[in-house]
């Protein structure tokens, strides 16, 4: 059986303060993890959570993933910005226009994310996290396309788009040009398995469509976890079978 998005992961080196930041800005409940990480859990158990891991890869750049936060007001918008200011949140300047109508701001660790203007058509009902906004090409969007079996809800330009047929979060990729990558990701998403699948031809799988195991030399982790890399050359990990 097709891998599920458990987690979209932070890995940080205050895991515990970057998940009490999120959990205040989202809403979302905090629940102690398996691996000396935590995690803020969407009100729907179906849908992905959000871990944060300890580690202490130092930040170069912008990161090549962010997420949009929806607003259903402009009063909600400023709220959400208040509320993530007054968590130890800041302004940032990536080059935004001051007509810009969404907010760019950074987590505690610097990581950047924006909270969208109230009446964007494209994130209308998907929730709080509107969407993971990232840097890569279309070939990344059909991979995850493919590999989770969301379907595409846009492809033009180069930019692709893809969401669970459940709806919710919407995954999307910018096109070209797409930034050199330096370094490991802060972000990164978490695939898990149903019981009775079979990892190795999971893992067969999305090697067919694209993905590579990375050159880690230690197979799974200590957590049971293989790391592997997209077409872009972005980490991400299989869990074994809960």
């Amino acid at each position: 059986m097709t891998s599920q998005l458990f987690a979209i992961c932070f890995n940080s080196p205050r895991p515990s303060g970057l998940a009490r930041f999120w959990s205040g800005v989202l809403g979302w409940e905090l629940a102690a993890g398996p691996d000396d990480g935590v995690a803020v859990l969407h009100p729907d158990p179906a849908r992905f959570r959000i871990r944060f891991l300890p580690g202490q890869e130092p930040k170069t750049g912008q990161n090549r993933a962010h997420f949009d936060l929806t607003s259903a007001s402009p009063e909600d918008q400023r709220q959400t910005v208040d509320r993530a200011l007054g968590l130890g949140g800041k302004h940032i300047d990536v080059g935004q226009l001051p007509e810009d109508g969404h907010v760019v701001l950074a987590d505690p660790d610097g990581n950047e994310f924006c909270v969208i203007e109230a009446g964007n058509k494209f994130l209308a009902g998907t929730g709080v996290i509107g969407a993971l906004a990232c840097d890569g090409t279309q070939e990344v969007g059909y991979f995850w396309s493919k590999a989770l079996r969301w379907p595409l809800v846009w492809d033009q330009d180069q930019e692709t788009a893809i969401q669970s047929p459940h709806g919710g979060t919407k995954l999307t990729w910018g096109g070209p040009p797409v930034a050199p990558k330096t370094g490991t990701n802060r972000l990164y998403f978490e695939l898990a398995l149903p019981a009775d699948a079979d990892r190795d031809a999971e893992i067969g799988r999305l090697v067919s469509l694209g993905a590579t195991l990375a050159e880690t030399g230690e197979g799974e982790d200590e957590d049971g976890r293989v790391l592997m890399l997209d077409p872009d050359g972005n980490e991400f990990t299989v869990r074994r079978p809960c």
